[in-house]
């Protein structure tokens, strides 16, 4: 990325300009490469979740004519929900589909959700609070027989699951780089060829249309490399890092009674361990793990002094003594045997000494 910081606009003419734009160029047919896409098909943007808005609102507003009704799940990204919620306070119908224990949407609960005036569906691949892995393309293959564009949160997958296009079957996907040590504020939506979008951001007629704005060469040209390292690495990285998930998920049960583990069962990216402590607030044990040096996040966020279980917690039918004490511990291609270890060994002593943070 370095040498393209203080780099030209890619949209001038000189040799400058033609030098930014075959950067550009160059990391779009990489990114299609990974995704089994043509350059065509690749739009580049400012992350993950103006890829996801783009995506609902653009596709939706695009066929609006057809239909004025779209489809997602109750556990899904903020942007994904909240893109929803715009089209519904436009006069749109929204279907927000509820998930088993597991965190698993039923495919024959999808199928019935759609109708002769559902023009979008957004279910994305693997959840970013409990990792679980929806049956993106079973659902895509229904949506696909109704005339249903599907669309997917692929950001948290990337580098994990194989991001095949066809093989899942979805007409857009977003991306976002920093989810795999990429560059923070680029992301990449991924636009079947033939799938009418409205753009969100007008101006100049940059990537294709749908995005206007000059790009960020360095920042694309930083996606497309991270994008293809992770990719190639996938096929060793991935089963290491799930069996340090394993790993950790055995000791912390092992170690501490009255634990749930969110999305046991169903198909999990190898990157995510939640866990839901029973009688214990999220927010007080955060502060805890990090005074003991350990990185974690809740599944719950705190709000004017009280605690508030996560969509995704409250989505997955937790009790109440565990639904505010949910954990995500976080793994990747840097974590070792040696940290996991280290978690398990600290857990019971920092819960011992949180008794009188105890939820009854």
């Amino acid at each position: 990325m370095a040498p393209l910081l203080g780099g030209y606009n890619p949209n001038s003419l000189h040799a400058e300009g033609r030098a930014a734009r075959a950067a550009v160029d160059s990391a779009r047919e990489a990114v299609a490469r990974v995704l089994g896409a043509t350059p065509r098909e690749i739009v580049f943007t400012g992350g993950g979740s103006e890829s996801d808005v783009l995506a609902i609102v653009g596709a939706a507003r695009a066929a609006s004519a057809r239909g004025r009704h779209v489809v997602t799940v109750a556990t899904e990204h903020h942007a994904v929900l909240r893109a929803v919620d715009v089209l519904e306070r436009d006069g749109w119908r929204v279907t927000r589909l509820a998930v088993d224990a597991r965190g698993l949407v039923e495919p024959a609960a999808f199928a019935a959700a759609l109708t002769a005036e559902t023009t979008v569906a957004s279910v994305m691949l693997a959840n970013n609070e409990i990792g679980v892995v929806q049956p993106i393309a079973e659902l895509a293959r229904i949506a696909r027989e109704r005339g249903v564009l599907l669309h997917t949160d692929a950001v948290q997958a990337a580098g994990w699951l194989p991001l095949d296009v066809d093989a899942l079957g979805v007409d857009l996907l977003s991306l976002s780089a920093h989810k795999f040590h990429g560059p923070k504020g680029v992301g990449v939506l991924y636009v079947r060829r033939g799938t009418a979008l409205e753009p969100l951001i007008v101006g100049g007629g940059q990537e294709h249309g749908l995005r206007a704005g000059t790009e960020n060469v360095a920042g694309i040209a930083g996606f497309a490399v991270a994008l293809t390292l992770a990719d190639a690495e996938r096929p060793v990285t991935a089963p290491r890092v799930a069996a340090l998930r394993d790993r950790l998920q055995a000791g912390i049960v092992a170690a501490i009674p009255d634990v749930v583990v969110n999305g046991a069962g169903a198909p999990r990216l190898p990157t995510s361990l939640s866990v839901a402590f029973a009688g214990v607030p999220s927010d007080a044990l955060l502060i805890r793990l990090d005074l003991e040096g350990v990185a974690a996040s809740a599944g719950s966020a705190c709000a004017a002094g009280s605690l508030e279980p996560s969509h995704v917690a409250a989505a997955l039918g937790l009790g109440a003594r565990h639904r505010l004490g949910v954990i995500r511990f976080s793994l990747g291609r840097d974590t070792t045997q040696g940290q996991v270890d280290d978690v398990v060994r600290r857990l019971p002593a920092i819960m011992a000494s949180m008794g009188t943070s105890l939820i009854v």
